[in-house]
């Protein structure tokens, strides 16, 4: 077999010294520093029989054409939060990298079905709120109006910053063309969380991306001096905020893979001797089932009414976003365990609570799979997420063992 998973690593180090620095990886999407990123792994496959092209998103394509047009897409992606990761998105890149260098070798540069790698741009929407900007552009799911005005800390438009790296905005939408002939996607994570390392084990089938709830919430009271208003005379919104604070937690807690996280409060006017008469919260929740993530928000909503009224305040809501859960394709799931089986001696499935662009294209109608190696200490978007590098050499064995499966079943399959 040509698949060198040690290459892998190396290739990973190579890059964290190229585009990180003391604080952690600096490949925010749409810098300098991101577009270093792509010149360097273009070079990592500029001796493959490949092409390759930037789509009107600012996605990137490494196309190794196959005797059947039909093709197996594997990828992840460059960019990083500031101060991130040395793997995070990058390891789905580079392993794909290298199951395409294996395929090629194996096959004399012409493998059995077209196989594509996808450098998604901008999973991370770590400069301008926009999450997985590239593949929801991929599977029509683009949001050009909102995203024109998007401003970064410095005030320069998302706009602007996608035209620095040749990419406008109007014409993000034409990226749907790269979904042509497209049979299935293949994606390889760190897992991000604590699951796999509590349990001891090196990988995991995720069974897909839970969905979810993101709202905006403001509670109204009255602003009072601190000093002269009795406590039960009180309009108080913050102490109506933190009570819902404290009541998502049981709110989660009843079901299995639930969160919810009140992750932002600010109040007004924000001063050590006055009651807050405004609190600004945000609240995420999450789930792999609809059913339990549409009862989390009931529930979240009329708490927060109930001590708003024992406040003697008012609350509204505004959404901010959701996506509904995305489970993944059954029969690539079944690959997927016989891959980690194999190559593990055990297997375990667990959802993703994180967002990943493997959502966004199994929205689109392309069957997909994501595999999970442990994270230690469950750490990630931080200079010290790691894996332990045979876990990691562990998962670019399953990832190939995973397309292998899954060409031969896109050779046999008889859907356009």
């Amino acid at each position: 077999m040509a698949l060198d998973p040690q290459r892998t690593i190396e290739e990973l180090k190579e890059l964290r010294a190229l585009t990180g620095d003391a604080d952690g990886a600096q490949r925010v999407a749409w810098t300098d520093t991101w577009l270093r990123a792509r010149a360097w792994f273009a070079g990592k496959h500029a001796d493959l029989p490949v092409t390759r092209v930037q789509d009107e998103a600012g996605n990137v394509w490494v196309t190794l054409q196959g005797e059947s047009d039909r093709a197996l897409l594997l990828g992840g992606h460059l960019d990083s939060v500031p101060n991130g990761g040395w793997l995070d998105g990058c390891l789905g890149v580079m392993a794909s990298l290298e199951v395409m260098r294996a395929f090629s070798e194996q096959y004399d540069g012409r493998p059995p079905v077209t196989i594509r790698i996808v450098d998604w741009a901008d999973e991370e929407g770590a400069r301008f709120g926009r999450s997985l900007f590239g593949s929801a552009a991929f599977a029509g799911n683009s949001s050009i109006a909102a995203d024109r005005v998007r401003t970064d800390k410095n005030g320069i438009s998302m706009q602007d910053a996608l035209a620095r790296c040749g990419v406008s905005i109007d014409q993000i939408g034409a990226c749907t063309e790269q979904r042509a002939n497209a049979a299935a996607y293949l994606e390889l994570h760190i897992e991000q969380g604590p699951v796999l390392e509590s349990m001891g084990l090196p990988l995991g089938v995720v069974t897909g991306t839970k969905g979810v709830e993101r709202h905006a919430l403001t509670f109204h009271g009255q602003e009072a001096h601190s000093g002269s208003t009795p406590m039960n005379a009180r309009h108080d919104a913050l102490a109506a905020c933190a009570k819902l604070a404290l009541e998502v937690r049981p709110i989660a807690m009843r079901h299995a893979d639930a969160v919810a996280t009140v992750g932002s409060v600010k109040t007004f006017p924000g001063i050590v001797t006055a009651v807050a008469g405004r609190c600004e919260a945000t609240l995420d929740m999450r789930d792999l089932d609809a059913t339990v993530l549409a009862k989390m928000f009931t529930e979240a909503r009329a708490a927060s009414e109930r001590f708003a009224a024992e406040e003697r305040c008012t609350v509204e809501w505004s959404r901010i976003w959701s996506i509904e859960p995305v489970p993944f394709h059954p029969q690539l799931l079944a690959f997927a365990e016989d891959a980690v089986q194999s190559v593990s001696g055990t297997v375990h499935h667990l959802p993703s609570g994180p967002l990943h662009d493997a959502a966004e294209v199994a929205r689109a109608g392309i069957p997909t799979a994501m595999l999970f190696t442990q994270s230690l200490n469950g750490i990630s978007h931080n200079k010290i997420e790691d894996t332990r590098e045979d876990h990691l050499q562990m998962a670019v064995v399953a990832l190939y063992r995973l397309a292998q499966k899954t060409i031969a079943w896109i050779t046999t399959d008889e859907r356009p």
